[in-house]
């Protein structure tokens, strides 16, 4: 089985964080969704687990986070700067806040940070390896 990273996000509203991922370009894999969950697949080897607030309890007893707080940010490569910015403007027309960080732009890498309707941060960025400068590789 190769190696795959399935990302469980509560969320407070499952149709609204259904569209709101598909606007950044997720896919919905119906085979593993239902009334209190939705599997969002991002590539063959990521996909966002939505779970309704009481399907998250029969996975954990801990306490959901305080909105406004987080405890990670996942981090999404895209093509180019373009997709970047595209994928900023989906996550700001679809219910959740583009730019929660100062956009960051190196030249070699250029990323923008979103967060979801719940508040679960991604980061979106895009690098192009062959330009990081010698002092930024052996850092």
């Amino acid at each position: 089985m190769p190696k795959m990273i399935f990302v469980s996000l509560p969320v407070k509203d499952l149709p609204a964080s259904i569209a709101f991922y598909r606007a950044l370009g997720f896919q919905q894999n119906p085979a593993f969704s239902d009334e209190n969950s939705a599997c969002m697949v991002w590539s063959e080897a990521i996909y966002a687990m939505l779970l309704s607030h009481a399907k998250w309890r029969t996975f954990t007893e801990r306490p959901l986070p305080p909105p406004g707080t987080s405890a990670s940010m996942l981090s999404l490569a895209l093509d180019d700067r373009a997709a970047v910015d595209a994928m900023n403007g989906a996550a700001a027309a679809h219910g959740g806040q583009a730019d929660v960080n100062p956009v960051q732009d190196l030249g070699f890498m250029y990323a923008r940070d979103l967060a979801d309707p719940d508040g679960h941060l991604w980061g979106a960025f895009w690098m192009d390896p062959a330009s990081i400068p010698a002092q930024a590789r052996s850092s």
